[in-house]
């Protein structure tokens, strides 16, 4: 039986690799081993690996390293924390692949452990580009750690080849996370006021917003501006999802439940939604505003407009849904009145998904069940042609 080590630290991450870790727990010739590290095992970030106990997953591991602090030096020390958990976790668990995703820190420690341990890795999301943030430079590193890479798109492949990684290596299967669109079944919108104990309104915006970390310019600048935005269209309903452990994170989160609690008749916050609640707010929100990858990803499938703030997202493969816009106020208040435009609107049933269309999981568990391991841990880099 091949063992498949997979490996979330975040509420956002777990979601979109539930039906790929459904997919192996389900084949007979394929064991799934569980480990959580990071926001998880956090009270800050509410213990979300309760979560993943309920949906009938076995964690085989927890890695401790989230200090209360997330400053550079808090998360420098706690990737050191993470690094030596990861040694022993895979000492102990011996597995034959290690499947990671994306770009964080909790993710880039587990690569550095596996690879000194001579474990091959799965890397899905490689060869995205987000130039406003320091994931950029980490999802590069894993990849060249990696051995077998799922990208998104084409473009993310091809991307992915011009890091030297082979091309037989490297497949395009679509967005991971577009699969919970399909196989989940979304709520009403009477059930999902009820379970948010909030009333969505004539009009709602979703609003997640999340540190720009090569910036040297306070978060709480570009904060205020967003949070100047939102008081524009007093109308709205405003649902907020708090930053993630990033540098500055706890800045983001702060002036949110300071803001929510100056408006609590039309605002509300949520450390975690979960996929099942995230995805049906996207049925009936009129827009999603911030610089999450969801609003490039995800959203487009339920042909909502997605206005896109700064540079955090910057380089990421865009459809036509998506308003990118600066930081200002006065640049926010416009790229929300065009989303909500009737000219705008009427453009989106037309708007078509760049990511896949959400059957990614089956193909992924697929390529990691029969692909040949043996002496996959010698990389030769691929001199790609240059035209």
């Amino acid at each position: 039986m091949r063992k498949l080590c997979v490996v979330t630290g975040s509420r956002a991450e777990y979601g979109l690799l539930f039906w790929l870790m459904k997919e192996i727990q389900d084949d007979p010739e394929l064991g799934l081993q569980l480990v959580v590290t990071g926001m998880h095992l956090s009270p800050e970030f509410g213990l979300t690996y309760r979560q993943i106990e309920q949906d009938g997953l076995q964690i085989d591991a927890k890695v401790e390293m989230l200090l209360s602090s997330d400053t550079p030096v808090g998360l420098t020390k706690s990737m050191g924390l993470g690094l030596i958990g990861f040694a022993d976790v895979f000492e102990r668990l011996r597995p034959d692949t290690v499947v990671l995703l994306g770009d964080r820190y909790e993710i880039m420690v587990a690569a550095q452990a596996a690879m000194i341990a001579r474990i091959p890795i799965a890397h899905l999301h490689g060869g995205e580009s987000t130039e406003g943030v320091m994931d950029e430079a980490i999802r590069h590193s894993i990849s060249k750690m990696a051995h077998l890479h799922f990208t998104a798109t084409e473009k993310y492949r091809q991307r992915v080849i011009q890091l030297g990684e082979q091309p037989d290596k490297v497949f395009n299967v679509g967005a991971v996370g577009l699969d919970n669109v399909h196989r989940l079944t979304l709520l009403n919108r009477e059930q999902l006021e009820q379970s948010l104990s909030f009333e969505l309104g004539i009009r709602c915006f979703l609003v997640t917003y999340h540190p720009l970390t090569l910036s040297r310019q306070s978060p709480a600048e570009y904060m205020e501006m967003l949070l100047r935005a939102l008081d524009h269209f007093k109308d709205a309903k405003i649902i907020f999802t708090k930053s993630n452990a990033d540098t500055d994170g706890r800045i983001i989160s702060r002036m949110i439940d300071e803001y929510v609690n100056e408006n609590r008749e039309r605002a509300v916050s949520f450390v975690s939604l979960g996929q099942l609640k995230y995805l049906s707010l996207l049925k009936y929100v009129d827009a999603v505003i911030g610089n999450s990858s969801s609003g490039i990803i995800e959203v487009p499938m339920f042909r909502k407009p997605t206005v896109n703030i700064g540079q955090r997202q910057k380089g990421r493969v865009k459809g036509s849904s998506v308003i990118d816009c600066g930081d200002t106020c006065q640049e926010i208040i416009e790229s929300v009145q065009l989303a909500l435009s009737p000219e705008f609107q009427a453009k989106l049933p037309d708007c078509k998904s760049l990511y896949g269309e959400g059957n990614s999981a089956p193909v992924i568990k697929e390529i990691l069940k029969t692909v040949p391991l043996e002496g996959i841990l010698f990389k030769t880099f691929y001199e790609a042609k240059i035209t």
